[in-house]
């Protein structure tokens, strides 16, 4: 089976334990993550072949990453080494009425300076299915933005597939252009994106146009703004406490309005890298199922399920996944 090539920053994750706040913590537990190792690796644990293309420092913090992925099946046979540091992120878990709450320190890292001539796109994507990126790479710094183009109009000349979960996030964009003037390129050559409305207006400029204000106006304008698209993703969270949401799935096919039906999900113990867990889920949906409808009800499964486990990680089974999409969410002890 061919693999699947995600590209983009990893940062060490340091989270404070038992819930506890910043100010009261007096340890840190060590993880690593970042949006789109985080697809490659849930992909893996999944059994779809996937590597992912970084860069880290060349010292042991770098090293420690590395072997972390390949602890889980990724490939890391386009991981290069070099720059100063890796970047941090700091997450307070919040609960009940408290929200969460993630710090960055990610400014100068390794992947920020990497040298987009470094990577041998040809080379890295010659036996690749598929390839995913995030809005948040271009955002990191003009080189990491250059090597995204790259990539992308590599895949599209060798008909590979490409995805993009949207993601705006406003403090990375700081290297003196904004979204629209860099995203827009990007996205024209994805088949599948994940967007919200925010998203839309965001990047793109994008607004309802109807009078209900739909998310399927956003989508019908995206297509004809970007006609390579074929689905535009989006899920839809409930917002009850930090403790307990509620989720489901949408995808715009070009045709109709895909939906799932949606999943309660209380006492979460760490909701970061659900968005991740449900594009992955959605990425195997479609690899193995050829299905849209059950590819969309496994990604909100698989998203679901990351929100019961601690760090970035979705450490799940298939099995796990379709005993949700059969709405079997009992918990019930297996012996």
């Amino acid at each position: 089976m061919k693999k699947v090539i995600t590209f983009g920053e990893v940062m060490m994750r340091l989270t404070t334990p038992s819930f506890a706040r910043f100010a009261q913590a007096t340890s840190l537990n060590i993880n690593f993550g970042g949006g789109e190792a985080n697809v490659a690796s849930s992909l893996a644990l999944l059994g779809i072949p996937s590597s992912h293309v970084t860069q880290f420092p060349d010292n042991d913090l770098g090293r420690a990453a590395a072997a972390t992925y390949l602890k889980f099946g990724v490939g890391t046979e386009y991981m290069l080494f070099g720059g100063e540091r890796l970047g941090i992120y700091y997450v307070e878990q919040g609960a009940a009425m408290r929200a969460s709450k993630v710090v960055y320190d990610r400014f100068n890292s390794a992947f920020a300076n990497l040298v987009p001539s470094d990577f041998d796109w040809h080379n890295i994507l010659k036996d690749a299915q598929w390839f995913h990126f995030t809005g948040i790479t271009p955002a990191i710094s003009a080189s990491a933005a250059q090597a995204c183009l790259e990539a992308v109009k590599v895949a599209h000349s060798l008909g590979i597939p490409v995805s993009a979960d949207v993601g705006y996030r406003k403090n990375l964009w700081q290297w003196g252009k904004k979204p629209h003037e860099v995203m827009p390129e990007l996205i024209a050559y994805c088949d599948i994106i994940v967007c919200s409305k925010g998203d839309a207006s965001d990047m793109f400029g994008i607004e309802p146009n109807d009078e209900k204000g739909s998310f399927k106006s956003i989508c019908q304008q995206l297509q004809t703004r970007f006609p390579k698209i074929k689905k535009i993703l989006n899920t839809k969270r409930g917002q009850l406490s930090a403790s307990h949401n509620t989720l489901s799935g949408q995808c715009w096919n070009g045709t109709e309005m895909l939906k799932t039906s949606t999943i309660d999900i209380p006492n979460i113990v760490d909701r970061i890298g659900g968005g991740d867990a449900f594009l992955a889920g959605f990425i195997y949906g479609e690899l193995i199922y050829q299905d849209t409808q059950k590819a969309l009800e496994f990604g909100v499964a698989a998203s679901a399920l990351k929100h019961t486990i601690e760090g970035d990680f979705n450490l799940v089974t298939v099995s796990e996944i379709e005993m949700v999409m059969k709405g079997d969410v009992s918990g019930k002890l297996k012996r």
